[in-house]
């Protein structure tokens, strides 16, 4: 059993001390209403303080003590002076909203966070250089106030873009909120009254009944069948009874205490509020949670690595050519203006958008598939993430109750527990079957909702309890093949008086009027053995005889029941009994109240056992994560035996992994005996979690690949996340209540449950998955997986441009030759033909081995390493250089200018007032011929690059596979290179632009000379990637696989 630390000294370390109640000092347990501060002068809770378990004694004192500690009364309630001085001093009775960041900063920090501050440096860098030209020369070149401005234009259209596709994530989470109940029904000062459940305050006498939702912690005084779901806050699926009884030290176990936001499934109860908004154990949950930190994501690390790298890449270059202008004789200002141009030529301008085009492409993607991303850059955490601590009701199984098996003529038969798929093994004619399926259908108060006829029966909403409403599918489908309904049956047995199940007796009996005859049939359920000890005979094989002397029957039975238990199975036990028409004639008094039918002496017919099943296609998922390296720790709230069963079912224990629990029982030790490190897998209970240290807790992660965290309270959850992010983990936790909120917080990526989860889950996630089902997530780790390939393929394809954009430059200024590439055709790649080729890549489908290799080590797998800047700029980009100056070279020459008359030319080029350079045959060049001549080259240079783009794109498409084997398949990418070229075309051949952008038509064959060195990039690259493949893990896999 989880234990729970003390309540009190938890509140006095969030808050100021307290004073003497009622000239008495407050009991060391408890909290005391006079002990709190002013409300608006509370200490902000520390983490550390928040993260301790919960102890309270208001379920252990006696009333008197409880009344005098609140000042309240049982019968009467709060007085209204007396609530009018706690209300004042308690405040309203509601949860302190989390704080949210504003939108003007949201907006902000798109605008000026990560990639897109390396493009304000170079935008605010061109206005510079251009100042510092605009101060030399009398007319000025404008290409750097161009760049700087379409570098403005593209970080806040990006930014905008970005904003907009997180805050249509928003205004779906706004949807979700709908935390705290409306109204409650109140008695203060003997008098009923319906008021807004905020005004409730500790002391207040409060009504609940089934279908509400429970406004504040509360004391049961007095209950009638009361039964509240506590999922939200412990995992349970099934209905928790609750009586006015302390039944157990733990507060979340005990049957006497209620919790604020949790659900009264059916009766009614009288109760004293004890804890109020923030201060409730939801509250203290919800308020952990808000005071978490979020770390910085894995895509937003590896942006950062990738802008430190170009950012050091471009200032080297620039450092290094800036001292190489000063010893080549250039003035101080011309060698600031280059030091400037070639840090600004560093910067890819279209990255950007086309890192937050893939992103929103597979965050579409994913919604399709039923996960919400409520963060971009958490499209790829999913895809790192190593381990993914589940929650187990609702995400792997069903959250729905279902009959799994029976046992009757002393065998365990399957029922069916998936819809739409028969696995019923049991037949209805066997007479004992026809027996068992007829008691559990009168002996039930659970029906169907209306109107759902046209539904799969085991898909049906219910009214009543869980057990119930799992008896009621599992008979209708059996009724249903023999041509009736439970309906019917129940219309031909007449019930005539019922005994509701209750906890001490633990079973439910009631009578009914058999059909065609005079004569009563008493039918009962409850637990098994208080059923069979109730039984003098049995039913076995249709006939009935004494129950056997011996204990044989009874060791059959109790093997049946251990092994169901043992399945994580709960388990119920059926009998019914014919009574003697002359005792019991029809119009018979029948009195619940003093029992005047019998209740012994009963006839036992089999047991019937419930569990809520997986989901389908959980075991497939569970199974390809484990292939894909990535660890599945189930963590619950859940008791360790149905934990265990489930986690063995769906695959989170492996059929060949035993526990120290197997092991003893396999070796018939005590278990103390057994070496739980030499098991592969644990089942932790949550006490056992308490009393370990943090090492303990490392060790365990370390030693067991297969863990299931059962009775887990919300900050073991959290404790427990935090370990295995100390082991170096990229941790994803899945979860639906409020109890699963620190933890969803802490986490890498949170996924909450959008069916079944709460507000406060939703809040704290990164990820919700809009049909709850764990096999989403694995759909989910692909696509985080493929996008995180996928970017590496379009950083590749467009840093690779890079090279051949930035060597004319420095050429021009080593070289002193005529500048071969201008700012603004260098703006048409990047913005222009280089855009869709790049985002095409987020469209190239998965290798073959995405799912079948180990998840990325953070600190070596990066986005951007050395070896992707070695191939994209030391391999391809300097062969897609070489095609451009083969063409810029072969434009000069067929126009005069031999390679070896333009070395040092730069100079007489540029001079306005020279009219008459000569080229290498003495014609004379005026300066407006010569500047044709060299936008021609800057137009024929750009084409080039086009062309060898063709190839680049083709070579991105895989990192390892052959093209061959990929195939020509994405038809976003085709249509990219076809649009590119047709770009290029449009630009050189279109009218007036070779005024407005200074981009000059070519002669048809100034195209060819680039094609070689694109086939070249194709070969080279296939050999390349031959040699990865035949030899993995050699030197060219060291060197070039990135």
């Amino acid at each position: 059993m989880v234990q729970v630390e003390d309540y009190n000294e938890a509140q006095e370390n969030c808050h100021e001390p307290q004073s003497v109640i009622n000239g008495r000092p407050p009991s060391k347990e408890g909290v005391s209403p006079d002990k709190e501060k002013d409300g608006k002068d509370k200490k902000k809770e520390d983490v550390d303080d928040l993260k301790k378990e919960l102890d309270m004694d208001w379920h252990r004192i006696s009333w008197e003590e409880l009344c005098t500690r609140l000042d309240t009364d049982i019968k009467t309630g709060l007085t209204q002076e007396k609530y009018e001085e706690v209300f004042a001093r308690e405040g309203p009775n509601r949860l302190t909203p989390p704080k949210t960041t504003p939108e003007w900063i949201k907006f902000c920090k798109q605008l000026f966070g990560g990639f897109a501050t390396l493009l304000w440096i170079g935008a605010i860098l061109c206005f510079i250089a251009y100042g510092i030209q605009v101060s030399k020369y009398v007319d000025p070149p404008e290409d750097n106030v161009y760049l700087g401005a379409v570098l403005t234009f593209v970080v806040v259209v990006t930014g905008i873009f970005a904003y907009y596709q997180e805050a249509k994530s928003a205004a779906i989470m706004e949807s979700f909120k709908k935390m705290v109940p409306q109204t409650a029904s109140v008695i203060r000062g003997g008098k009923r009254s319906a008021v807004d459940a905020e005004t409730l305050t500790i002391g207040d006498l409060i009504e609940v009944k089934g279908g509400d939702k429970l406004p504040a912690d509360i004391r049961i005084v007095s209950c009638s069948s009361f039964k509240v779901d506590n999922s939200s806050l412990t995992g349970e699926s099934e209905p928790q009874s609750r009586g006015k009884e302390c039944t157990d030290d733990n507060p979340i176990e005990t049957k006497n205490l209620a919790f604020f936001s949790t659900n009264a499934v059916e009766g009614t109860a009288l109760a004293v509020v004890i804890s109020c908004g923030d201060k409730t154990v939801m509250g203290r949950i919800a308020s952990l949670a808000s005071s978490l930190g979020s770390d910085q994501t894995p895509i937003a690390i590896e942006i950062e690595h990738f802008i430190h790298i170009i950012s050091g890449v471009a200032v080297f270059l620039g450092v290094t050519f800036f001292i190489l202008a000063f010893i080549l004789g250039y003035e101080p200002i011309e060698a600031v203006v280059f030091l400037i141009g070639i840090i600004v030529a560093n910067v890819p301008e279209g990255l950007l958008a086309t890192v937050t085009v893939c992103l929103t492409l597979t965050a579409k993607r994913m919604a399709k598939k039923n996960c919400l991303v409520k963060n971009l850059e958490a499209v790829e955490t999913l895809g790192s993430t190593s381990t993914i601590c589940s929650d187990k009701t609702g995400t792997l199984t069903q959250n729905r109750m279902t009959v799994a098996h029976v046992w009757y003529d002393e065998k365990i038969l399957k029922g069916d527990t998936v819809p739409g798929k028969k696995d019923r093994e049991f037949d209805t004619k066997a007479p004992t079957c026809a027996a068992l399926i007829r008691i559990a259908s009168l002996c039930n108060r659970a029906v169907f909702l209306a109107g759902q006829d046209d539904t799969e029966i085991l898909q049906r909403n219910c009214q009543g309890d869980a057990s119930e409403s799992a008896l009621l599918k599992a008979v209708e489908i059996a009724w249903k093949d023999e041509g009736t309904n439970t309906e019917e049956v129940r219309k031909n047995h007449k019930k005539v008086i019922e005994i509701p199940f209750n906890s001490t007796n633990k079973y439910q009996v009631s009578v009914h009027e058999m059909p065609d005859k005079e004569q009563h049939l008493l039918v009962m359920k409850g637990a098994p053995e208080r059923i069979l000890d109730r039984c003098s005979s049995i039913l076995l094989n249709g006939e009935v005889i004494d129950m056997p002397a011996d204990s044989e029957y009874r060791a059959k039975f109790n093997s049946a029941y251990m092994e169901l238990g043992g399945m994580g199975e709960r388990v119920l036990g059926f009998c019914h009994s014919f009574l003697d028409t002359k005792e019991y004639p029809m119009g018979y008094a029948f009195n619940n109240e003093e029992v005047n039918f019998p209740l012994e002496n009963l006839t036992f017919v089999g047991l019937m056992a419930m569990i809520d099943p997986p989901r389908a296609n959980v075991p497939e998922a569970v199974a390809k994560c484990k292939s894909a390296g990535i660890k599945v720790i189930m963590v619950t709230g859940d008791h360790p035996i149905t934990a265990a069963a489930i986690a063995k079912n769906v695959g989170i224990i492996s059929d060949d992994s035993k526990t120290v629990d197997d092991v003893a029982k396999d070796m018939g030790i005590p278990v103390e005996e057994v070496d739980p490190n030499q098991v592969n897998a644990a089942v932790v209970h949550g006490s056992k979690l308490k009393e370990m240290t943090a090492e303990d807790l490392d060790c365990l992660l370390e030693n067991h690949q297969e863990i299931v965290f059962a009775r887990t309270s919300p900050q073991q959850k959290l404790i427990i996340v935090e370990a295995f992010q100390r082991a170096g983990q990229i941790v994803a936790v899945t979860g639906d209540g409020v109890n699963d909120s620190p933890a969803l917080k802490k986490a890498d990526i949170g996924i909450a449950m959008g069916i079944a989860g709460s507000d406060v889950s939703k809040e704290a996630a990164d990820m919700i998955l809009l049909d709850d089902n764990f096999a989403s997530i694995v759909t989910g780790v692909e696509e985080g997986r493929l996008i995180f390939d996928n970017l590496k393929k379009s950083i590749a394809y467009t840093l690779t441009s890079n090279i051949p954009e930035i060597s004319p430059f420095l050429f021009f200024i080593v070289l002193s030759i005529p500048l071969p590439l201008g700012t603004v055709t260098i703006l048409f790649i990047d913005l222009g033909t280089d855009l869709w080729p790049a985002i095409s890549l987020a469209y190239e489908k998965a290798e073959s081995d995405i799912m079948m290799r180990l998840p990325r080590d953070p600190q070596k797998d990066r986005l951007v390493n050395e070896r992707l800047i070695s191939v994209s700029y030391g391999q391809i980009g300097m062969i897609q250089a070489s095609a451009g100056f083969f063409v810029y070279f072969v434009i000069m020459a067929e126009n005069g200018f031999r390679p070896s008359k333009l070395l040092g030319l730069r100079k007489d080029w540029d001079d306005l007032n020279n009219q008459a350079v000569e080229d290498s045959y003495g014609q004379q060049w005026s300066y407006a011929d010569r500047k044709v001549l060299e936008y021609t080259c800057h137009s024929a240079f750009f084409v080039s690059i086009v062309i060898v783009q063709w190839a680049d794109v083709i070579i991105c498409k895989t990192r390892k596979l052959s093209v061959f084997t990929q195939g020509m398949n994405n038809w976003v990418l085709n249509t990219g290179i076809l649009f590119e070229t047709a770009l290029a075309a449009f630009m050189c051949y279109t009218p007036g632009l070779d005024k407005a952008l200074r981009v000059y038509p070519l002669r048809f064959w100034w195209w060819l000379p680039a094609l070689p060195f694109s086939f070249t990039i194709w070969v080279y690259d296939e050999c390349r990637r031959y040699l990865l493949r035949k030899y993995p893990g050699g030197w060219v896999e060291k060197e070039t696989y990135y």
